[in-house]
Order: structure tokens, then sequence, then C-alpha cells
């Protein structure tokens, strides 16, 4: 055999093998993020009726489906086929801004605990809400995503204690989340 024909080989040999660790490294990273999803843990149980009612948004993850809201608020009601109603709200701009408001629909998909649920703001799209962190007299919720693309912070009232607020912060980040990320809502 030539050399040229040799060197054409082992350059194909090369490749072929890169390509293969690089496929294998990829499907790693897939594997590790999907691991990392699934160890997110939620609370041991909901009382639904307790956790229905209103809750003021204290900080968020941006999103576009909230860009410019301020005063943002969720009030949640339990329906009689066990689903809860969820009607989200809050002011373009400013308090003086218009109030949008959207409504969907959530599902509890883990009835052991009531802490994972589907909502629904249009057929037939669904997002997980998964409930991480919940005060003991249900004052304050933590709300996020399997895949850590979405967080909320909610409590009862429109303030939250700062020394709590930071608590929470330095849980979600044990917990893997980039809380540098997160918008603090303007409440009136």
């Amino acid at each position: 055999m030539n050399e040229s024909l040799k060197l054409k080989k082992m350059i194909a040999k090369f490749l072929g093998l890169l390509i293969t660790i690089s496929f294998f490294f990829l499907l790693s990273c897939t594997s590790q993020k999907k691991q990392a999803a699934l160890s997110l843990e939620v609370v041991p149980f909901v009382d639904l009726t307790r956790y229905t009612g209103l809750w003021y948004e204290i900080s968020r993850y941006p999103h576009r489906f909230q860009e410019g809201c301020v005063g943002s608020r969720a009030t949640y009601t339990l329906r009689s086929d066990g689903r809860i109603a969820v009607l989200n709200e809050c002011y373009e701009g400013s308090f003086s801004g218009k109030l949008r408001n959207a409504e969907g629909t959530a599902k509890v998909v883990d009835t052991k605990s009531n802490a994972k649920l589907r909502v629904s703001f249009f057929w037939p799209f669904s997002g997980d809400y998964w409930i991480i962190e919940l005060g003991k007299e249900y004052e304050y919720a933590v709300v996020g995503h399997p895949d850590r693309t979405y967080l909320w912070i909610l409590s009862r009232t429109k303030k939250m204690d700062e020394k709590l607020y930071r608590e929470i912060l330095e849980r979600l980040e044990a917990k893997g989340y980039d809380t540098a990320k997160l918008i603090r809502t303007p409440q009136e």
C-alpha cells in the first residue's frame, strides 16, 4: 500500500474515533442533565385546600410571557373535578398599566405528595409546576421546574421578610438553581 492510502485510512479511523467519542460525550451530558432534573425534590405533601387562594409573586426567573409585569399575583381555586383553576394577573409596565390575566388549569400528577402538577394555559400545551418549598403555615411557596428553567418565589403577602428570602435563596442554590437570574417583582 502506498503511503497516501495508509494516511487516508489512518485519518478516517481517527475521525471515526473522534465522532464516536463526541457522540458518547454528548450522550453523557444529556444523561447528566436528565439525572439533575430527576433529582429535584418536592415537598413531602401539599394540602391543596390550604394551598389554594391568592399568592403574590416575590421574584421569578425572566420569561417572555411575563415581560414588563409588575404586581404579579396568582389565584388558585380548587375545582369539583379535583383540578385547580389558575388565574395569573399582572399590570403592564406600571401599577397604573393595563391589568393582564391568563387563565389556566392545573392537574395533580403525583397524588402521593400533591406537589407535582402540570399547568396548561392553552391546550394541548402544559408545563411542570413543582412545589419545592412551602412554609409551615403556607405563608410562602417556591415553585420550580425539574430542569430548573422556571422558578417563582411566592408569598401570601406583598412583601417577604428579607432574612427568609435570603435563606430561601441559599437553599435554592444548593438545589442547583442560579439565583442571580431571579428578578424581584415590584408590588404596590
